[in-house]
């Protein structure tokens, strides 16, 4: 009994590594119902449907695992554009993706990242 609760704590302690990413829902209409593609390492892992607000905008969260190197590579495919970004584990640990619509009807994808959670309202 004692072997597993040590073999519990050893794989919670080191098994648990995972990335947090939080996609904003907009507050512009005309991004309603956008469907996000996320990608790990050239995998499809997700698919994030953003719904517009005109309050405060609220959070989807995603957890990603991680691997022995802690690098990876984050894409967000967003239409027929991928968005591609360089993540390093534990640096970047929570990160906060946002879309935003440009004037001339060009979608963006800015991100955040930080080794600490993010403070957003809920």
């Amino acid at each position: 009994m004692k072997k597993l609760l040590l073999l519990f704590i050893v794989l919670c302690t080191f098994g648990c590594k995972k990335y947090v990413v939080s996609f904003e829902q907009p507050t512009d209409m005309k991004l309603d119902n956008l469907k996000l593609e996320v990608l790990l390492d050239k995998k499809k892992v997700q698919d994030i449907n953003l719904k517009a607000t005109t309050a405060m905008p609220s959070y989807e969260t995603a957890e990603l695992p991680v691997s022995d190197v802690g690098k990876h590579l984050l894409q967000v495919k967003v239409k027929d554009t991928i968005f591609s970004f360089d993540i390093n584990y534990p640096e970047d640990r929570y990160i906060l993706a946002t879309a935003h619509l440009k004037n001339n009807g060009k979608i963006t994808i800015g991100i955040l990242k930080q080794q600490y959670p993010f403070r957003v309202q809920r």
